[in-house]
């Protein structure tokens, strides 16, 4: 028996019987449909052409329904052509356009095969919602279209459609919306379980896309708190921000796309390692600016001027917060500046540069008046970034560190675990956790640091938590000992930039762990899966994406060409429809060529599950909510019934 208060309420939006039940006759139908597919990626590190093939493809799920349908009426050349169209759109038009002696023709045949897909690709969804993922001004068009009969008193009907469509002048743009519409619906629901930010030089048009995108998530990666904690006013993360796309060459990002004003640094470096060659330092250039062209030799010193900003402030962190345990990190006062070495775990290593004229040895940590008003100036630049702000904003309202959904468990990193498999105690701002907990505890805390932090429990300053989950070894989204990014930078012998990972990484090969993980978050072992990222698997050194006995995979392939040698792939993408779950994985996307054409590659698919019974959305969460609310529209019309409560017509 429900709350008559309850009931008052709902009976503002279901007036009488009839309203209510009709709801209930629609949310029974939806009930009976097959569940949506979902689909999963990480680490995209601002890959966003390889990222938006991923999408616009749906990972070969598009490729298979032309197959289906056109397998034996194309060629497999035209079978070729129509997914490249699908998957980009403008540059096929462009092609077509100069290769076609009859453009209208091919506009009209086109059509045609766009809508046998795009109903194919629309089975799944009630019509209600079909018309929702229609492009607002040919939403009518496509309606009609996709829901063409045979009939004979029609049949010229949908051929004026065809021919208003072609003889307006609008074909190509109603090609590329529909185009764009069956990737849509190919894609129901978006997990992003990890690191949209950081190496690749497009993380803003990523950001873009998901914010335009019908349903998407995100599970927060250690590469993203970073930027949580940059926006958020942390010097700590912000000059880690800085120096990370720096070094990649991301000034077309930092300045075009987020309107982060880079001048204070150069003019910064000029003056104070302007005579210094800074070799060390040079940028690692995977894609070149198109609108903001940096020398290279300036952006090494702009690389070199920020790492110690961030050095320095990291150590003023660390000393603030002894509960990190990241002493072992302080560099800065471990260095004999006279001779130019620095000792470490008791053996001295040469320094490969000895060039430091904004330290004092005897107070090493200690901003100089000059990087103090340049952090001030660049702390103004991206707090007033209205953009990133926005993406950060979006990023935080449709994100968590971990989610649950459909008996998946998802998380970018790791669970912090002892070698025997017991959940480690983490003690953080005077709170001790472990397991769930933490994760719910750090979860709040992260939202309180950045939209409310009078109310976290946050000491220091606003966003050291965020940094401390970008490299503390006792965190979720880091799993490792330390990070090396000193000794990588200034030490030759490459035994000291060793980072371990936590022992997590080797138990999770064992079954028995990945269940205790899944209980603990109030998940069936027999029935669940654990999806996570962070660590590239290593395909061509034999690594497996799948652990523990089958339930968890680690889905970080190497979208980033940055990973791509080290693991041999190009990505994963892990897709779970209502008939299987399977994991995709993809070659390096090929950019398009100068002559208009474009290979794309399809993904290797590996089914790792398949349903015992075509899966419902009854069988989901979705359809858990959708049954308690029907419950309750039921209740509704009995108090009607009854005469508790009064109809209105």
């Amino acid at each position: 028996m429900y709350n008559m208060d309850f009931l008052r309420l709902l009976s503002k939006d279901f007036p009488n019987r009839k309203a209510a039940t009709g709801e209930i006759i629609n949310l029974r139908a939806i009930l009976a449909l097959p569940k949506g597919t979902e689909y999963y990626l990480s680490d995209l590190h601002g890959e966003y052409e390889a990222f938006r093939h991923m999408i616009t493809s749906a990972s070969g799920t598009i490729r298979a329904k032309i197959e289906e349908h056109f397998g034996d009426e194309m060629s497999r050349e035209q079978r070729d052509n129509l997914a490249a169209l699908i998957y980009n759109p403008q540059a096929e038009i462009a092609r077509r356009k100069a290769d076609s002696p009859n453009f209208d023709q091919w506009c009209r045949e086109t059509i045609y095969s766009l809508i046998v897909i795009c109903q194919s690709v629309s089975t799944k969804y009630t019509r209600s919602k079909v018309r929702k993922r229609l492009p607002k001004y040919w939403g009518y068009a496509m309606d009609e279209l996709l829901h063409a009969d045979d009939e004979a008193n029609k049949s010229h009907y949908y051929s004026e459609i065809f021919s208003s469509i072609i003889e307006s002048g609008m074909a190509e743009d109603f090609i590329c919306s529909m185009a764009d519409t069956i990737s849509s619906l190919a894609v129901d629901r978006l997990h992003i379980i990890g690191d949209v930010f950081d190496r690749g030089s497009h993380s803003d048009e990523i950001m873009d896309f998901l914010m335009n995108y019908h349903d998407v998530d995100f599970q927060w990666g250690n590469h993203d708190i970073l930027w949580m904690g940059a926006a958020a006013g942390s010097w700590a993360c912000m000059t880690n921000v800085l120096r990370i796309n720096v070094r990649y060459y991301n000034f077309d990002m930092l300045e075009i796309g987020y309107g982060i004003n880079l001048r204070p640094l150069s003019a910064f470096a000029l003056e104070f390692y302007g005579d210094d060659p800074c070799e060390i330092f040079m940028p690692k250039i995977i894609e070149t600016s198109k609108f903001d062209p940096v020398d290279p030799e300036l952006a090494a010193k702009m690389h070199k001027a920020i790492a110690i900003c961030q050095f320095k402030v990291e150590g003023q962190r660390i000393m603030a917060h002894p509960e990190y345990h990241l002493q072992n990190r302080m560099m800065l006062d471990k260095i004999d500046y006279e001779a130019g070495t620095i000792e470490l775990n008791g053996k001295t290593y040469e320094l490969r540069d000895k060039h430091f004229p904004t330290i004092d040895p005897a107070d090493p940590y200690k901003l100089t008046p000059e990087e103090e008003r340049l952090l001030r100036n660049l702390e103004a630049s991206v707090l007033r970034s209205e953009k990133l702000q926005k993406h950060i904003g979006f990023m935080m309202t449709h994100g968590s560190l971990y989610k649950v959904l459909n008996g998946n468990l998802m998380y970018h990193g790791c669970i912090p675990m002892d070698a025997d498999g017991n959940f480690l105690e983490v003690s953080l701002n005077g709170a001790t956790n472990s397991g769930k907990k933490l994760f719910d505890y750090l979860d709040e805390q992260v939202r309180l640091a950045f939209f409310n932090p009078k109310k976290s429990e946050e000491t220091g300053h606003s966003g050291d938590l965020m940094w401390y989950l970008w490299l503390g070894a006792r965190s979720p989204l880091f799993g490792k000992d330390q990070m090396t990014t000193f000794e990588r930078l200034f030490i030759e012998d490459k035994a000291t930039h060793k980072e371990n990972t936590t022992p997590y990484y080797k138990l999770i090969d064992q079954e028995l762990i990945v269940d205790k993980i899944l209980r603990e978050f109030g998940l069936d072992p027999d029935t669940s899966h654990i999806i996570s990222g962070h660590v590239p698997v290593k395909i061509k050194d034999g690594e497996s994406p799948v652990k523990g006995g089958g339930k968890l995979f680690i889905i970080d392939g190497g979208i980033s060409k940055a990973y791509q040698k080290t693991t041999g792939i190009a990505g994963y993408t892990f897709i779970y429809n209502s008939r299987f779950m399977a994991l995709a994985e993809h070659k390096p996307y090929e950019p398009l060529q100068k002559d208009g054409t474009q290979v794309f590659h399809s993904p290797t698919m590996r089914t790792v599950e398949v349903m015992k019974k075509r899966m419902t959305v009854r069988d989901t969460d979705q359809g858990m909510d959708l049954q308690r609310q029907i419950d309750e529209l039921r209740e509704l019309v009995e108090a009607y019934k009854e005469g508790r409560l009064k109809e209105k017509y």
